[in-house]
Formats: structure tokens, sequence, C-alpha cells
């Protein structure tokens, strides 16, 4: 599902993510904010174009991704820091 975040400045964010994640060489698409897929799973990342808030959506695929949860957490870890 969707997880909404209220952060400073979502460009600031959503780049931030990127340069964290640069270094793991994923698939990368910039057609609605940033998806960055890394094979066993991905996500996506955007600014929200009716409210003040960044829009984070996770999907993990196969027995060798880690629980969902270790990614929302991750991902909130790097979004609220």
């Amino acid at each position: 599902g969707e997880i909404n975040f209220k952060v400073a400045d979502t460009q600031i964010t959503i780049q931030k993510l990127f340069d964290h994640y640069a270094a793991q060489h994923p698939q990368i698409d910039r057609t609605d904010g940033v998806s960055l897929d890394f094979g066993i799973w991905r996500f996506n990342v955007r600014a929200s174009n009716t409210e003040p808030l960044l829009r984070l959506n996770i999907e993990s695929r196969g027995e060798q991704a880690r629980p969902m949860q270790d990614y929302v957490d991750e991902l909130t870890t790097l979004i609220q820091a």
C-alpha cells in the first residue's frame, strides 16, 4: 500500500533516497516521481499533486526478498532523517 509522509521538501527527500540507493545499480524510472527496481524489491516515491506529502509505494517479490517491514523501516528512517 501507499505510505504518506510530511516532509519539508519533497524533491530534496527524493534525491536523498536516489543518492542512497544509486550504488546498488537499480533500474530507474522517472515517469512518476522516482522508481527504483532492485529485482527482488522496488519502490516508487513521488510528491503528491494535491497535498504537501511524499507518497511511497513498496513491493517485494520472491523468496529472496527480506520481509516487507524491513524495507518499510529502512525507507521510513531515510525519509524522516
